[in-house]
């Protein structure tokens, strides 16, 4: 595929994952972490399956030697990464919480260069900074005496371990990504977070909550299993393995741009010229890095 396509489609996947925070809004006040992350996951599962077989591809059969990567993917990237996000959220700021996640692309790109001796490009430096900046500038709108409020508590904690989480199953994936496909790893990731979710789900007894749960609370959860967690992955394993996972770690920082729009169009919430200048910034880092 050539890689203006898989740009093209990391930034459809970004806008989809940037839908996820709405939807995130939408069901997490009624529905338990736990439980919102087995929904996501498990419709995401058979989706998934659902697509193999419309295709009319041969699903790959597990061995054992296989296991403890799924272990791995499904446990770390899936159940660990989304699990203290939502705990992280109860614990601490947006602004915090936002700020730690946007150094997504820097910690990626340093695992990269340590475990999969990664190149690293003066330009490449320059495009993660500016869009790290640019990120900053948006969540903080420029306010730079905020930084007085940032204080680390255990909820900002969870947050690093979260990011750390996520850097590092998309590194494992570019590792592991030669003796599987896209489909393959993306398939078993959920279908093993799935599993493991099911005890968790059991201590949560979503089944005393279905009466409270409002209609548009299990649209926002299919709709992030399918487009936030479906094709939004799947297409990031792809881009993993086209271009590698620092350059597509840098396409998480617009995110934050969509979830403006969004937030303007669906929230009704309102947008500054800063951000608008912010959001700027972000782009212009993101199209630095990924240039040749």
């Amino acid at each position: 595929m050539k890689k203006k396509n898989i740009y093209l489609l990391m930034v459809l996947a970004a806008f989809f994952w940037a839908g996820a925070f709405i939807a995130g809004k939408l069901s997490a006040p009624f529905i338990p972490p736990f439980t919102l992350t087995f929904l996501r996951f498990s419709v995401a599962t058979v989706v998934l399956y659902g697509i193999i077989k419309y295709r009319k591809e041969s699903l790959y059969i597990l061995k054992k030697e296989d296991i403890p990567i799924f272990l791995f993917t499904g446990l770390v990237g899936m159940f660990g990464y989304h699990i203290l996000f939502f705990s992280a959220l109860r614990l601490t700021t947006a602004i915090s919480s936002s700020i730690i996640g946007a150094t997504n692309p820097i910690i990626t790109t340093i695992l990269s260069i340590i475990f999969l001796k990664d190149k690293i490009t003066n330009k490449r430096l320059m495009g993660i900074s500016l869009s790290f900046i640019g990120v900053f500038l948006t969540i903080t709108n420029a306010d730079i005496n905020l930084l007085t409020t940032l204080n680390f508590n255990k909820g900002d904690l969870l947050m690093i371990v979260a990011v750390f989480m996520w850097s590092s199953y998309s590194v494992f994936s570019k590792w592991v990504m030669p003796r599987y496909s896209p489909m393959t790893l993306t398939f078993y990731s959920f279908l093993f977070c799935t599993v493991f979710l099911i005890p968790f789900v059991i201590y949560e007894q979503p089944w005393t909550l279905i009466n409270s749960i409002p209609y548009y609370s299990y649209i926002a959860s299919i709709y992030m299993s399918i487009f936030a967690s479906v094709i939004g992955y799947l297409v990031q394993q792809i881009s993993i393995k086209e271009i590698g996972p620092s350059k597509t770690s840098i396409f998480i920082n617009l995110v934050p741009i969509f979830s403006i729009i969004l937030s303007v169009s669906i929230l009704g919430e309102t947008i500054s010229s800063i951000k608008l200048l912010t959001a700027l910034l972000i782009i212009a880092g993101v199209y630095i890095c990924q240039k040749n």
